[in-house]
Order: C-alpha cells, then structure tokens, then sequence
C-alpha cells in the first residue's frame, strides 16, 4: 500500500476529490466502485490516511478513467515501475538493502541525492529538485513511531568514490551514515575491499517484509526496476542476502571503517 510522495500526494487527492464530486458520487459510494471503505475514502481526503498506488488505481476503476491517475502520479515525478515497491517500503517492518555501488537512498544526504540524480543528464535541473525531494520524503519512514528495522550491506567502494568537488559531499554523506547507525533500529554493514569478488557485485537489490510477514524484492536496472514477489525469486534473492551479509563485517567494525573512511574524504 505504497505511499505517493507528499506534495505530489496533496496534489492528486485534491483532484480525485474534485473528480468524485464531478461525478455525483459521495464518499460512500465512491469508496464501494473503488474498493474501499467510506472511513478509508474520508481518511485519504482529509490527509489522515497515506495516498497509495492501490488507492489511486482503485479511483481509476471507480471513476473509469482509464488509468489517468496513476499516469498521472508517474508523470509528477513517480515512475510506474516504482510505485509497488514504494508501497512495500513505506508499510515494511523490516527492510533489507545490497548496494555495491551507491548509498541507498534511504540514506542519502539532499546534497549526496541530488549529486547522484544530476547524473542523469535527460532530467530538467526541475525534475531533478523533484526526485531529490520526494527521495528525502521517503526517509521520513526512519523516524517516524514505527520505523522499520533497516540492514544496510555496502561494499566499500561505494564509500571511497571521489572526483573533483565530491569528496565534501562524500565525507557530508559518511557522516550521515555514522549517526544514522546510532539509531537502534538502522544497521550499515561494509563488505571490505579485501573481500574481492562475491555474489553482490552483479547489482543491487533490496527485500520488505510486511506486518503480515510476506516478503517482496526489488532489483534496479538503468531502464527502470522490477518488484520480485514470486515465491522462487523471493527466495533466491534471499539467498543472496545471506550471502552479501556473510561478506560484510560487523555492527561495530563497520562503523569504525565508516568512521576510517570519512578520514579518507577529509574534512567536510
């Protein structure tokens, strides 16, 4: 039940509310066509209750639209492809990251995420702000009552990456992760650079668990990303998992490589 970002969100319940009424229809009804229950419907108008993709296609069907409002929440800066795993990230009580390349975005700086969009040169300096800022609403699932139990595994060469005007960036970014570790329910693991080759390095890929105790993966690829839920590649990428975690040092010693390695970045 994946959450739109939030003036993005704002924006699309004003205009389902606008289009329900358009209609004819109140909330009770509207809910029934949509699959929902007439609280749930009054719980997304009034923004007590999260927008998500389920919500937005179940309007489409209620209101025959065709589908112009999920186009419509990819277009203002969600992809498609992403909203599923938006869903199981925002309701997960465990979530599970492989980076071997970039931090993840959960745990991104504005300056780091806005850097690392920015290298998509087919993204408008607009677009760009967009994603930055609906990456950084996404982080709020970290500290909210209920946060989920996050374990991140990195290789360590995403930490070392440097270049020309990047090195404060990325000593800005070590620190965050440093004080996000002190946070009891969020783990940053580092698999060294002596480690040489292991299963991870074929791409990323991050695992949800549900309140209900269902897991979904995600894989992302340069055209886009793939929500895994069936039973055998759910399995397999926790095979996976198993093994890039067994690669990666502990707790403890990985904060202290952390800690070696924003050394290496210099001062911030």
């Amino acid at each position: 039940m994946t959450d739109v970002p939030g003036p993005i969100a704002d924006f699309i319940v004003s205009e389902i509310r606008r289009a329900r009424g358009a209609a004819g229809l109140t909330q009770e009804a509207f809910g029934r066509a949509a699959g929902y229950t007439a609280s749930h419907v009054i719980s997304v108008e009034n923004g007590s209750r999260a927008l998500t993709i389920d919500f937005i296609r179940g309007t489409d069907r209620a209101l025959r639209t065709g589908g112009l409002f999920e186009r419509l929440a990819s277009k203002l800066g969600t992809p498609s492809w992403f909203l599923p795993w938006l869903d199981a990230e925002r309701s997960a009580t465990q979530l599970r990251y492989f980076e071997p390349i970039l931090i993840p975005g959960l745990l991104q700086t504005e300056h780091y995420a806005r850097r690392v969009l920015r290298a998509d040169d087919s993204l408008s300096d607009s677009e760009v702000e967009q994603l930055t800022a609906a990456r950084l609403e996404r982080q709020k699932i970290l500290t909210n009552d209920h946060p989920p139990q996050l374990v991140a595994v990195l290789d360590e060469g995403a930490l070392r990456r440097t270049g020309d005007s990047f090195s404060g960036i990325m000593a800005q970014q070590i620190a965050h992760l440093i004080s996000m570790t002190e946070l009891p329910h969020v783990h940053v693991l580092i698999v060294p650079a002596a480690t040489g080759i292991h299963i991870g390095l074929s791409g990323p890929f991050a695992l949800a668990r549900s309140a209900e105790g269902r897991w979904i993966g995600h894989l992302e690829n340069q055209l886009g990303g793939e929500v895994v839920d069936k039973d055998d590649g759910v399995a397999k990428l926790h095979m996976m998992w198993e093994s890039v975690r067994n690669e990666a040092l502990p707790r403890n010693p990985s904060v202290d490589l952390l800690k070696e390695v924003e050394t290496y970045h210099g001062p911030q």
